[in-house]
């Protein structure tokens, strides 16, 4: 009974850290843009790889 006396005090400290990672996520805004980061990967890229590097060895 008495390990209740200390796990009830560290979970409300991890739950108080957690909202404060949650409102610090939110006012630095992280869940702006949901969408276009998904998106981002289905534009095709046009432009031509750059061409090696011949200084360097092996390249």
């Amino acid at each position: 009974m008495n390990i209740l006396l200390l796990l009830i005090p560290i979970s409300l400290v991890l739950l108080g850290v957690a909202v404060a990672a949650f409102v610090w996520a939110v006012k630095r805004g992280q869940f702006d843009d949901l969408d276009t980061p998904a998106l981002d990967i289905l534009e095709d890229d046009d432009r031509p790889a750059p061409p090696p590097d011949r200084d360097r060895p092996g390249g």
